[in-house]
């Protein structure tokens, strides 16, 4: 099972981006939990942006309330991120996680392969 995330970019402050990420697999039945996106500045440690439940509930860091919205779509086993209002101190790398389980494994976790994110001013 992988993660596949895409749609960053350059974008201006103020401006708007949507990221997405599907999970897939071949040949393997597997269920999707938790969503969630990550970010990652230049020299800083992996944080939390956002996180959705199975059934739709949302939560958010501090930084980015009112700003992202976080959405899935569970039939595509894909999640979104809808980034508006952007700032500069928004860039990082973004990635998305998910805890997966396969017909032949318990709960772990996947990661995206990351996709760059520079909001400029």
């Amino acid at each position: 099972v992988q993660l596949q995330a895409s749609g960053g970019g350059l974008m201006q402050s103020g401006g708007s981006l949507r990221l997405s990420c599907a999970a897939s697999a071949s040949g393997t039945l597997f269920s999707i939990n938790t969503m969630a996106w990550y970010c990652q500045a230049p020299g800083d440690q992996r944080e939390l942006v956002a996180t959705i439940s199975v059934g739709g509930t949302t939560n958010y860091a501090d930084s980015v309330k009112g700003r992202f919205t976080i959405s899935r779509d569970n039939a595509k086993n894909t999640v979104y991120l809808q980034m508006n209002s952007l700032k500069p101190e928004d860039t990082a790398v973004y990635y998305c996680n998910a805890r997966a389980v396969t017909s032949t494994r318990g709960p772990f976790d996947l990661w995206g392969q990351g996709t760059l994110v520079t909001v400029s001013s």
